[in-house]
This record gives structure tokens, C-alpha cells and sequence, in this order.
């Protein structure tokens, strides 16, 4: 999989050789502003989804079982810091594989990402024992 991220690359580069053989300098000149502007709409939504987040608490998430609910595995970090719209709260070490991220909502439940090379592998919900449930209440009206 560590292949997938070279990619993008030679297919440039390979386009750039076609449109060199097919069309000489003007092709590499096309080829290049799409590669370009490609680059640019990268940046430009990874910029937005940034912005975004900077405006939230870390960690926070509206409602951490809708956030489960809409999980995937092989989901990257930015699309789900765009899901979310805040940074998650990184519970693993920095720097060190897997990567593990939370986000509690305002009822503390919270979900926990582990993300693998940027792409989440695993996750699990927590949500708190409620008052009545650590009772063993039946949901009948007390007496």
C-alpha cells in the first residue's frame, strides 16, 4: 500500500511524456496547468477543512453515535476532521504508528479512530453508564 502515494506522481509524469510525443511543448504546457490546478484544489479543500476545524474546541463532536454510525474503514484523517469539523484529541503518543484520535460529544460518549498511514483502521464507541442503568431500573415508574 506504501505504493499508492507515488501514484498521483507517475501518472503525471507519464502524461507529460505522452502529450510531449503527441503534442510537443504545448501538450506538456496543458498537462501541466491541469496537474497545476489539481494541486491547487488539494489545497485549497485541505485549507477549508483546516479553517474550519480552527473554529471548534479539539475533540468536540456534535454526537459521537452519529460519527460512529457514519465511519468506514480506509476513511483518511482529513475526511473525518471534515466529518467532524474540529481536530480530534490525540491519545497516542505523537509521531508514533498507530495513530489514535478521540472525539467526546456534550453527553461524554465519545469515539475512539485509530488511524493507520492516515487511514482509519479501527474505532469504537463509548458512551457513559447512565444514573438509571447503574440502578438496574426496568424503565417502570417507581412506587
Amino acid at each position: 500500500m506504501k505504493l499508492m502515494k507515488y501514484v498521483p506522481m507517475l501518472v503525471g509524469v507519464a502524461l507529460t511524456v505522452f502529450a510531449y510525443q503527441r503534442f510537443g511543448w504545448q501538450g506538456v504546457l496543458v498537462v501541466t496547468g491541469g496537474i497545476v490546478m489539481w494541486a491547487l484544489l488539494h489545497i485549497t479543500r485541505t485549507m477549508k477543512v483546516m479553517q474550519n476545524a480552527a473554529n471548534r474546541p479539539i475533540g468536540y463532536v456534535g454526537s459521537a453515535v452519529m460519527l460512529n454510525a457514519k465511519l468506514k474503514p480506509g476513511m483518511t484523517l482529513l475526511h473525518v476532521i471534515a466529518m467532524t469539523k474540529a481536530l480530534g484529541e490525540q491519545i497516542s503518543a505523537k509521531d508514533v504508528q498507530p495513530e489514535i484520535f478521540r472525539w467526546t460529544d456534550g453527553t461524554q460518549s465519545r469515539v475512539d479512530c485509530e488511524f493507520a498511514d492516515g487511514k482509519l483502521v479501527q474505532w469504537a464507541l463509548f458512551r457513559p453508564v447512565q444514573a438509571d442503568d447503574a440502578n438496574g431500573a426496568t424503565g417502570a415508574p417507581a412506587p
